[in-house]
């Protein structure tokens, strides 16, 4: 397909279609001619992709070209590729926590419990360089510090829901063909599908209450 069919199946305009190849988000056409490039679905998908980390994610172009290469990066395995594009996605920054920060301490310890009892290897040999390992356990030790003592017998119930969750994340990957349509819809489904079960999450709160305690 011609730049302008490209742009009428996209919904995105040709001048921001040709900022994205500019900056690399968008691999170059084929090209036909001096002036011509041929696109294919390929684009297509990539540049919905592009839209869904700079609109829906927020990303920079920065972050979103750093994310892309990771995906593009065909020299990993399976995980590592899938692993480095999720690790590439923006993290809350840590908070600077004081040295024997007790709460912080204590998170750590029972986020470690938790993995133990799950029996992660994995995540707790990838911990010291997971963003979302310091997410949990940062999340974990404000609690602490606001009275409620979350510990690993309390976070366990949840996380083997989360694992129930990533298993069916992973099977909807699995449902595409190429291994770069896999990882592509790995990163989409990370950012749209945290608010569709963030939302989720609060409406069955909120039936449960009304079950629990009715409508006053």
């Amino acid at each position: 397909m011609r730049l302008s069919e490209l742009s009428e199946r996209s919904g995105v305009s040709t001048a921001t279609i040709k900022y994205y190849l500019r900056e690399g988000l968008l691999a170059p056409g084929r090209r036909i001619s001096a002036t011509t490039a041929d696109y294919d679905e390929a684009h297509l998908r990539r540049l919905r992709l592009v839209r869904t980390l700079l609109q829906v994610g927020g990303l920079s172009v920065a972050a979103a070209g750093e994310v892309l290469r990771h995906v593009d990066d065909d020299s990993l395995g399976r995980t590592f590729r899938l692993g480095a594009a999720l690790w590439a996605l923006p993290h809350p920054p840590a908070p600077d926590a004081e040295e024997g920060d007790e709460a912080q301490v204590t998170a750590r310890r029972e986020v470690d419990l938790m993995l133990e009892e799950l029996g992660w290897e994995s995540a707790r040999e990838l911990a010291p360089v997971n963003p979302d390992h310091t997410s949990l356990v940062e999340a974990v030790a404000s609690l602490i510090r606001l009275g409620y003592p979350w510990n690993a017998e309390m976070m366990t119930p949840y996380a083997r829901m989360m694992h129930q969750v990533a298993v069916h994340d992973l099977d909807f990957v699995e449902t595409y063909p190429s291994e770069s349509e896999r990882v592509e819809a790995a990163v989409a489904a990370t950012i749209l599908f945290e608010p569709i079960l963030r939302a989720m999450h609060r409406i069955a709160q909120q039936e449960e209450t009304v079950r629990r305690y009715g409508i006053t």
